[in-house]
Order: C-alpha cells, then sequence, then structure tokens
C-alpha cells in the first residue's frame, strides 16, 4: 500500500471516529430509530469511502455539514421507500385473499414501484402532471391541456419526454 492510499484511509478513519458518534445522534433524533440511525449513519460513510476511491482529489473542508448533507439525502430515499412500501402493503390488504404472492415478487414489484416513484419525481411538475392525468385519469391530451392551461402541442410534448423517461427505465 502507497504512503498516498495509506494517508486517504488514516484521514477516511479518523473522518468516522470524529464524527460517527454525532452523525449517529444527529440521525437518531431525525429518524426517532437507533437502529435506522444505526444504518444510515453506516451507508454515509460507506458513501463517502465510494467517493473518496472514484476521486483522488477528493476534501471536505466542513466535514459535519457533508455529513450531514450525504446522510440526509440517504435519509429521503429511506423515507421514500418506506412510503411506498407502506402504501404498496395497504394495497395488498385490500386485495381478496388469493391474490397473495410471493416474497420474491414482492421485493420486484417493491423495486419497481420505488424506481417509478424516482422517475416521476425527476420529471418536471407539468410533465409529471400530464402524464399522471393520462395515465392515471384516463383524461384525454385536449383534456389535459385544458386543466393544465397548456395548449395541445405541450401536452403531446410532455407526454413524449414521459414515455422516453418511462423507456429509459425500463432499458
Amino acid at each position: 500500500m502507497s504512503s498516498a492510499e495509506l494517508a486517504q484511509q488514516v484521514d477516511f478513519h479518523g473522518l468516522y471516529n470524529d464524527h460517527h458518534g454525532w452523525l449517529r445522534c444527529w440521525l437518531r433524533k431525525s429518524t426517532g430509530c437507533s437502529e435506522t440511525a444505526a444504518d444510515l449513519a453506516q451507508d454515509t460513510f460507506v458513501k463517502v469511502m465510494q467517493k473518496q476511491r472514484e476521486d483522488s482529489g477528493f476534501a471536505i473542508g466542513y466535514p459535519r455539514r457533508y455529513l450531514r448533507i450525504v446522510a440526509g439525502s440517504l435519509m429521503v430515499d429511506h423515507f421514500r421507500r418506506r412510503a411506498v412500501e407502506k402504501a404498496y402493503a395497504d394495497a395488498l390488504m385490500l386485495l381478496p385473499e388469493p391474490a397473495s404472492i410471493s416474497a420474491e415478487e414482492r421485493e420486484i414489484i417493491l423495486e419497481t414501484l420505488q424506481q417509478l416513484d424516482k422517475m416521476l419525481d425527476a420529471m418536471p411538475a407539468r410533465m409529471r402532471q400530464a402524464f399522471l392525468l393520462s395515465r392515471l385519469d384516463g383524461l384525454t391530451y385536449q383534456q389535459i391541456a385544458d386543466q393544465l392551461g397548456v395548449s395541445l402541442r405541450s401536452v403531446k410534448r410532455y407526454m413524449q419526454q414521459a414515455f422516453v423517461q418511462c423507456l429509459d427505465l425500463i432499458l
């Protein structure tokens, strides 16, 4: 191991030793759960380690601010994933008994729902509204244009862009 690699390793260990307890405490206050806080703190340092490996010039000027940003992003993803899982579980409760599915099918469906949630979240607001009004509410493009107060051509463009994002998700 070269001295540069050793110096980076020491910096990471120092960062971990100096800030892990603080980060875990901050996450516990934010999530209300010790186990979730421990998992998110660990995931945060894994992300930092990956970033350090990808970028040899990686440096952190304000460690706590940086760790809080990374951990906050992971926390948002965690709560979004939990919300999707809860919505899916609630929907399953409404299904008749014979519609039960295997654990593997459940995981595939949850992963797909999470990908869709991220895709929809990445869409601009108008595009997302047009897409959902078309796909979920079954409105025609003209009805969507009237409801959103945009031209029919804009709705067609929104839908085309949304379908391209959907195809990117599939491929």
